[in-house]
């Protein structure tokens, strides 16, 4: 199976976790000629899978699910526990407690793989990490298309030497979580731009590449498609569709201009993960420590209590540095868009190429 064959268009919806990649959405992206992806993430396995079912009611499109891969113990519990006392006055402000930073690291990875095994979807992609040959090679035998998400070349080596199918490239610009492979606190602010990315990694592997941050617009596609992909993936293009299950306040904040830019930050989870600059980013993001998923369980229940009081500077915003153009069209409508604007930027190239040669 090629890449091409599971969607009409080379547009990618981004598996988005914390429930906003709903199967409405990704059903709406299918049916408009996208790929689109759901996100299990922080879902059970039964949770995944009941999504799965859900999206199959929906659309008879091929679609896409994402895993995050297993991460290691944080091995200094003094650390989360410093960050926990920090947070005790948020916990206060919000009347919630503090959630169990305890409550395990591997998301439900090997319940939800041997789902996948049993009831094959069309693609399967990962987050955090590099699944083992053997797994990716199960999913070969299966047909299913198999993508791992890499931040450097060397990542989207191991991903071609572990038998993944292609890479999603993904630049610092990206919203939400960087897919680091290897959490390292040293390297925080020196991902890699987009556009010099895509020709590293280009030169380094020989799989289709998608490319993911910032893209939000039909000739930014055509941009990337230039530079050497074969698709690209975009996520806070459509969060502001009324298909995704984001909160109302992240949708309102994307384009507010209360939120005028984006970081990366430890504050909410542990790992870097770029959002929209709020309170709350502010005053902890400076001394987070290097603890996924602990602190993502720590905060778990502020995050919940800030959205339920109406407070976007409690919540985690996570938005791409293209958050401004975000457009509130229904999914469909928006692949639809993104395909007539690629399509224009792709022509006008095509005739400037004609005029320079004439």
């Amino acid at each position: 199976m090629a890449l091409t064959d599971l969607c009409r268009y080379p547009i990618v919806q981004a598996p988005m976790a914390g429930g906003v990649s709903a199967p409405g959405l990704a059903a709406a992206v299918c049916d408009a000629g996208g790929l689109g992806f759901l996100a299990a993430g922080y879902k059970t396995a039964d949770g995944m899978y009941q999504e799965v079912k859900q999206l199959r009611g929906l659309t008879a499109r091929p679609f896409g699910v994402n895993l995050f891969m297993p991460q290691p113990p944080h091995t200094d519990p003094a650390v989360i526990e410093v960050y926990r006392n920090q947070l005790a006055g948020e916990a206060t402000w919000y009347e919630t407690p503090l959630g169990d930073a305890d409550s395990g690291g591997d998301d439900g990875y090997e319940a939800k793989v041997a789902i996948l095994r049993d009831d094959p979807v069309a693609a399967v992609s990962f987050t955090f990490g590099c699944p083992e040959r053997e797994v990716l090679a199960a999913f070969a035998t299966l047909g299913t298309y198999t993508v791992v998400t890499v931040t450097t070349p060397d990542e989207a080596l191991a991903a071609q030497l572990a038998g993944a199918d292609a890479v999603c490239v993904q630049g610092i610009e990206a919203g939400g979580h960087q897919s680091t492979h290897r959490d390292d606190p040293q390297a925080d602010g020196s991902g890699i731009g987009l556009l010099s990315l895509i020709t590293q990694v280009r030169e380094s592997v020989r799989l289709p590449v998608i490319a993911a941050g910032g893209l939000m617009r039909g000739a930014q596609i055509a941009a990337v498609l230039a530079a050497g992909a074969d698709a690209a993936q975009l996520g806070t293009a459509f969060l502001a569709c009324p298909e995704s299950g984001a909160h109302a306040l992240h949708k309102q904040a994307l384009t507010n201009p209360l939120f005028v830019r984006t970081e990366l930050t430890r504050a909410f989870s542990g790992r870097p993960a770029r959002g929209l600059v709020n309170r709350f980013m502010r005053e902890h993001g400076p001394y987070a420590p290097a603890a996924y998923p602990e602190v993502h369980q720590l905060t778990a229940g502020l995050r919940r209590a800030a959205a339920a009081a109406g407070d976007a500077q409690g919540m985690a915003l996570w938005a791409g540095q293209g958050h401004r153009l975000a457009r509130a069209l229904p999914a469909g409508q928006l692949v639809e868009v993104l395909a007539a604007e690629l399509d224009a930027a792709l022509a006008a190239l095509a005739d400037a190429s004609r005029k320079r040669t004439t």
